[in-house]
């Protein structure tokens, strides 16, 4: 049996906490103390982590403070980020925590991923396909960008820089019809803006915007654990049955072609740590410095073998080795549950 292990996990709200902190429980051959962090005392993951604290925001410029201040008190071996906001931080600090490893990328790296701009033009660069598309700031700029990516002839699409879960994303369309969108369409639903109308919300809001191809076809991650720009352990999956934003069910594949282009993108970032990769059809949308839903198997549990590796109890091979126990045959359901406690 090997030595307890003390894992940090920042985010713990967040949809895929519970699960990921089951399966680190579960990993089969050690004790773990699962330390969760949040910004929401009411939040699901501290009813399955042994110890619980609240934390400030990611941006906060005390939030990494304030992470330390819990490894150092609880004897954290590792910490395990599970919000895009809580990166940064964590990279500009990370050498504050000495023998406590942070599983984060580098700043640059991160600030690129994040980047949404970056992204693309990073995979113009090396060759990757990612959607046509234009920076538009402006309503003027909106306006001269819409007709360049085929407007009105064609549906293009727009969201901002920087953003999380699809937020600010919207279909924009000749075709839409605002009476129709009222009458017919349920609450939630993102709705299709024409060019003007989305020149006149989001030009001179203050936020730049990527105007895009709309990038058609079924959705895909490339998710893995990478180090020095080299994927030692990934898989590429479906990401279906959306809901808010966010992949309800998922498909395991074996796709090689989608596994050499995360990876010509891993390798130009450098990146160390966990990713994800997102696509539309062959098309890259956008890299998130993070790790995403897994997948989970009886004899895979990813995020824990990556962790190993982290704190150096696997070598670079025998992490790659993994690789043949992913099962492109694994399907993953995401269903809600409930739970109820006496205070």
């Amino acid at each position: 049996m090997l030595e307890p292990l003390t894992i940090l996990i920042t985010a713990v709200g967040c949809p895929g906490a519970v699960s990921l902190l089951r399966s680190l429980r579960e990993n089969g051959e050690r004790e773990v103390c699962l330390v969760g962090v949040d910004t929401n005392e009411l939040t699901i993951g501290r009813h399955f982590c042994d110890v619980f604290a609240t934390v400030p925001l990611g941006n906060d410029p005390g939030f990494a403070s304030a992470v330390l201040d819990i490894c150092r008190r609880e004897g954290v071996d590792v910490v395990l980020p599970q919000s895009s906001h809580t990166l940064e931080g964590l990279a500009i600090e990370k050498e504050s925590f000495g023998d406590i490893v942070v599983v984060v990328a580098s700043i640059e790296a991160i600030r690129r991923a994040n980047d949404k701009a970056e992204t693309l033009a990073l995979c113009d660069k090396i060759g990757v396909r990612a959607p046509v598309w234009r920076q538009a700031g402006s309503p003027e700029e909106f306006m001269k960008a819409g007709p360049e990516l085929g407007y009105p002839e064609r549906e293009i699409c727009m969201k901002p820089l920087f953003s999380s879960g699809t937020r600010g994303f919207r279909v924009i369309s000749a075709t839409a019809d605002r009476r129709k969108q009222l009458l017919e369409n349920r609450p939630g639903m993102a709705e299709a803006l024409r060019l003007e109308e989305a020149a006149d919300l989001a030009g001179g809001s203050g936020v730049e915007w990527l105007l895009m191809e709309l990038a058609t076809g079924k959705e895909h991650t490339i998710d893995g654990y990478a180090e020095h720009g080299e994927i030692l352990l990934g898989y590429p999956k479906t990401r279906e049955a959306m809901r808010a934003g966010l992949a309800m069910y998922f498909e395991t594949l074996d796709n090689p072609a989608l596994m050499e282009a995360g990876a010509k993108i891993i390798r130009e970032l450098d990146f160390d740590g966990f990713f994800s990769v997102n696509l539309v059809g062959d098309c890259v949308i956008e890299i998130n410095p993070r790790i995403s839903t897994v997948p989970y198997q009886e004899d895979f549990n990813y995020p824990y073998l990556a962790l190993k590796r982290a704190i150096g109890e696997l070598s670079a091979d025998e992490l790659r080795a993994y690789s043949t126990r992913i099962r492109p045959s694994r399907r993953t359901l995401r269903y809600f549950d409930q739970l109820g406690w006496d205070e």
